[in-house]
């Protein structure tokens, strides 16, 4: 069912390693910003389970490892997946 602009598409991407028992992932919201566009709907709300350390050695804050983990997002390929399975729906 398509979206509307008082009710558009959105859902939740999830990226895990690729192992019976993943132990790794990363997952965000997204919503359809325009008729076959996708974005982050909060670059903020990033959830995983890992913890990334500064050159220092420290476990990063939240707010840091934001950063570091949109850049990681930005090179996914997660938007072409997000419409291969809307198709496939």
């Amino acid at each position: 069912m398509r979206g509307s602009p008082r009710d558009p598409l959105c859902g939740q991407t999830l990226w895990c390693e690729s192992s019976p028992q993943p132990e790794a992932g990363l997952l965000w919201d997204w919503v359809e910003i325009n008729e076959g566009v996708v974005a982050m709907a909060d670059p903020m709300g990033v959830l995983t389970n890992l913890r990334l350390v500064s050159d220092e050695g420290a476990v990063m804050t939240s707010n840091e490892a934001s950063l570091h983990l949109n850049g990681l997002i930005h090179q996914l390929p997660w938007q072409d997946e997000v419409w291969r399975s809307l198709r496939q729906a």
